[in-house]
């Protein structure tokens, strides 16, 4: 049985999603589909669209958090990949290690993190497929630019 139905978007963690911006934006011409500040963890999601998936920037606004910790820690870089799903917390069980899985949100989708030691040392985590905005408005490509 296949739980996955796409990638959704690769993460990035960054110090500065403005500075970040002037390199995924200006350079390589993603355009932002999005931006959204959560609470918990305290962190600012901006979502530049790939064609036919995201690349999703990931600036930690509690430098005590985890994720702050992390970069001071780790540095900047590839945080974890996301893959869409149609049941977000059994997906997320299904790939874990018998944990239970964190729950979260992004894009005011349900989304959860996998607790596994067999994606080679990758964080993977669910989130909510839509058939209507992944496929059906998802154009899966980016224009010429110009």
């Amino acid at each position: 049985m296949t739980l996955l139905r796409r990638l959704d978007h690769v993460a990035i963690l960054v110090r500065s999603t403005a500075e970040a911006l002037g390199y995924y934006e200006g350079e390589l011409g993603l355009p932002v589909h999005s931006t959204e500040e959560i609470p918990a963890p305290h962190v600012r999601l901006t979502y530049l669209d790939a064609g036919n998936a995201f690349v999703q920037l990931v600036e930690p606004l509690d430098p005590a958090s985890a994720l702050g910790v992390w970069l001071d820690e780790h540095g900047e870089g590839l945080h974890h990949i996301c893959f869409g799903v149609d049941d977000v917390a059994a997906a997320a069980k299904a790939l874990s290690n018998g944990a239970s899985p964190t729950l979260g949100s992004g894009r005011g989708r349900a989304s959860a993190f996998v607790e596994t030691s067999a994606s080679h040392g990758v964080r993977i985590e669910c989130t909510q497929f839509l058939s209507d905005e992944d496929v059906d408005l998802a154009a899966g490509w980016l224009p010429p630019g110009g």
